[in-house]
């Protein structure tokens, strides 16, 4: 197949269902050779399937490339084997998209231990584990090559993350960690050409249905070609995009790509600022100064010279 991505292989984790599914049928619509990984498990990371299986015959069904892994994220040696997966069948690696996930949504003081470190382990130190993986083979791959070897990481992030969102204590936190490994690899990796970024997607999916969005679709529901706010692929085409040669110059960015809107995200920045003069804060002046001059909570009256 043709396309922007011709020629090169890529691993979309959590690629079985929605959004991840979203992305491997793209990527191999852009000629992209396409793992498939999906453990199989329900949106709270329970049990095991083949819904991979499904995803490959799609995109083998439109002339694509593609093959199936049912490993775990969250475990080592499965992380390295799919990534290494890649490599095995067509002798190379060149795009990661970490984008698989699961939700064990309560209160705080609801909230069990197990359910906070199984959503952290999935969402957290399963892109860590793929992307030390991609890193050690592209790394090798630019020392004997050159300098250089331009690979890919898009790392998901959600607006629980980016925003916080009740119930969600351990994806929020998961998801805003995101960000911050993908801000650091972007660093470690851009020095031998391969970039890290971000994208928050959305559309109707297992996880979002739970919410109470209505009854999960799958991208090929949809018409194609039409646009359709809950379509679990719309970002799809612009992970695509970071994934090509085109998008060699963005390195540590976030997108955020939900219903018509694709935006980009500046990140924590300085809003406002006050400045101790040379002296020592001090605490009982602290609350005057911030609330008229940072969180404008109270004014300020006449200045001299304002």
């Amino acid at each position: 197949m043709s396309g922007m991505l011709a020629g090169k292989v890529a691993l979309v984790t959590g690629a079985g269902h929605g959004i991840g599914r979203g992305h491997a049928l793209e990527l191999a619509a852009q000629g992209a050779k396409v793992v498939v990984n999906d453990l199989g498990s329900s949106v709270r990371g329970e049990g095991q399937g083949r819904d991979a299986e499904v995803v490959v015959e799609l995109i083998k069904s439109r002339g694509g490339e593609a093959v199936a892994d049912f490993g775990n994220v969250a475990l080592e040696a499965d992380a390295e084997a799919m990534v290494g997966r890649g490599l095995e069948v067509w002798g190379r690696f060149d795009i990661l998209v970490n984008n698989a996930g699961i939700v064990r949504d309560r209160t705080i003081w609801n909230m069990s231990a197990d359910d906070f470190d199984a959503v952290m382990a999935v969402h957290v130190r399963g892109p860590w584990l793929t992307s030390r993986a991609a890193a050690r083979y592209w790394r090798a791959q630019a020392k004997s090559a050159g300098g250089t070897y331009r690979g890919r990481i898009i790392n998901t992030t959600s607006g629980a993350g980016l925003q916080g969102n009740f119930g969600q204590t351990n994806y929020a936190a998961a998801k805003a960690a995101v960000a911050g490994l993908t801000l650091t690899l972007a660093l470690e990796l851009g020095g031998f050409g391969v970039t890290a970024n971000v994208i928050s997607p959305g559309g109707l999916t297992r996880i979002s249905s739970t919410m109470g969005l209505g009854e999960a679709r799958e991208p090929e529901d949809f018409e194609t070609g039409d646009w359709d706010r809950l379509d679990p692929a719309m970002s799809s085409p612009v992970v695509a995009w970071l994934a090509s040669e085109e998008a060699q110059l963005i390195n540590g960015q976030v997108l955020r790509a939900v219903f018509d809107r694709l935006s980009w995200l500046s990140g924590w920045s300085e809003k406002a600022f006050i400045l101790c003069e040379g002296r020592r804060w001090r605490t009982e002046e602290l609350g005057k100064a911030l609330a008229t001059d940072v969180f404008g909570t109270r004014t300020p009256g006449l200045r001299m010279g304002s």
